[in-house]
């Protein structure tokens, strides 16, 4: 799987779990979650970087 893919994946998680929250549906989980999901995404797009950059070199 690519980076890309699991980056979007990830997004595409978080903004379902964002609406869900923001209708009630998902009220129980804490906003805390929202930003661990939201930086996993960043770091996974960090090390999808620097993966490339390591296999150039």
């Amino acid at each position: 799987m690519k980076i890309l893919q699991i980056i979007f994946i990830i997004l595409g998680v978080t903004v379902v779990i964002w609406v869900l929250r923001g209708f009630g549906v998902l009220s129980f989980i804490p906003g805390g979650i929202l930003w661990l999901l939201l930086l996993s995404a960043a770091a996974t797009g960090i090390y999808g970087i620097v993966k490339d950059r390591w296999r150039r070199s």
